[in-house]
């Protein structure tokens, strides 16, 4: 009969404790990226009653029961965060943490901090790649994420310029003048406009170009001069592709910055920029390739994992690679807190690599991973475990009532 004290205690045990884990279920009902965790139950030993094989067997209750992480995929939310993440698919992201460890997680609620590590909302920080000198590498060892914070970019000064219009075939010498310009910029990052100026020249087809920035800007200015030709279907046919392009030069700029050559590309991947149609002259668009100094303004998480940087002068630069881990039996990660999982003695050699590749899941900016929580599933087990312990509790007060009468027998 004292058997059945512990056997029904056994009961108690694992029902308490697969109570704590629905609780702990629907705390974290919206967690992102939380998994849901279910108990598994299983028996112990038997005890054989009688001889030979033993007819009648005790069972001796329940054992432990094991708590097991179930990485279903959850639900992707859109968030519009510019710092949230969310996996697609397989894998991890990988956070450093707060003992320096190794640790992963599938919540994308990412933050930077005053130095500018990108770090989970409970600041550990992402492990990836960071671009140096502007330049980013995908490979090798990974590190914190860290995005330039306090500095100006670099201004770089245009070299290239291009211009894409239609110059009306019907003008004449004495109305079809017809003028268009861009900005572009010098090595400090000073603003020059460059005005192009056509003309037709009285032969048919042919117009008579000038290209320069102000005269005010430079000891000497050289602007670019020439004739365009069209054929008689309004293309371009000098000059060619292959001839030089015009070229507008600047020495002695009063601002000191360096002297400058900007070259017009008259033509795009072999096609011509420019046409000459019965159309009103009018300009479709305007390139350059210099941007002035700037201040970062925003940073963003984009699709695949990229740390992009958002500048003032509208520039955006790849400045970070997160990193993704998968791991072929998540199953076996221990739970670290702060929605972070570390590796235990059963889990195999995670694979560190780029999101989208052998076999690890993509990574969708501004988005969210759900917790993969169900309420009715868990209330449902509530009452269950509920009911299992009243049950088990009952058993408990009967082999008491039992044991009093044994004992009285004995008065």
């Amino acid at each position: 009969m004292l058997a059945t004290f512990s056997t029904a205690l056994s009961a108690l045990t694992a029902d308490e404790t697969a109570i704590n884990v629905v609780g702990n279920n629907l705390a974290n009902l919206n967690t992102p990226g939380f998994k849901d965790v279910v108990v598994s139950f299983a028996d112990l030993v038997t005890q054989s009653l009688g001889a030979g094989s033993g007819e009648t067997q005790v069972g001796g209750g329940v054992g432990p029961p094991i708590t097991l992480k179930q990485f279903a995929q959850g639900a992707i939310q859109s968030t519009g965060g510019p710092l949230d993440a969310a996996i697609q698919g397989d894998g991890f992201f990988i956070v450093k943490g707060q003992e320096g460890a190794t640790e992963y997680t599938r919540g994308g609620n990412f933050q930077v901090n005053s130095a500018g590590t990108l770090e989970t909302s409970t600041g550990n920080a992402v492990q990836g790649w960071s671009a140096v000198g502007g330049v980013l590498v995908n490979s090798g060892p990974t590190g914190d994420i860290t995005v330039p914070t306090g500095t100006l970019t670099t201004p770089l000064a245009t070299t290239a310029t291009s211009v894409s219009l239609n110059l009306d075939a019907t003008s004449t010498v004495a109305t079809g003048t017809f003028s268009t310009a861009l900005t572009a910029y010098d090595s400090l990052g000073e603003t020059h406009i460059v005005t192009y100026t056509f003309t037709p020249s009285g032969t048919p087809n042919q117009w008579n170009y000038s290209a320069s920035i102000p005269a005010a800007d430079a000891a000497t200015v050289t602007p670019a001069t020439g004739t365009l030709i069209f054929d008689s279907n309004g293309l371009l046919i000098s000059p060619l592709p292959t001839d030089p392009q015009p070229v507008i030069a600047a020495t002695g700029l009063v601002d000191g910055a360096s002297d400058m050559s900007i070259t017009w590309n008259l033509y795009k991947n072999g096609a011509p920029t420019m046409t000459q149609f019965a159309k009103t002259s009018a300009t479709s668009a305007v390139t350059q390739n210099g941007v002035a100094a700037a201040n970062l303004s925003a940073v963003s998480l984009g699709t695949g994992g990229q740390v992009i940087a958002l500048y003032s002068n509208g520039q955006q630069v790849v400045v970070g690679q997160m990193a993704m881990v998968s791991i072929r039996n998540p199953d076996s990660l221990i739970g670290a807190g702060n929605n972070n999982y570390i590796a235990s003695g059963l889990t195999a050699i995670p694979a560190v690599g780029l999101p989208g590749t052998a076999g690890r899941g993509t990574v969708l900016g501004q988005s969210v991973e759900s917790s993969t929580v169900d309420m009715a599933t868990e209330f449902t087990n509530l009452i269950v475990y509920q009911r299992s312990y009243q049950a088990n509790a009952h058993v408990v007060t009967t082999v008491d009532q039992l044991s009093q009468e044994t004992i009285a027998l004995k008065q």
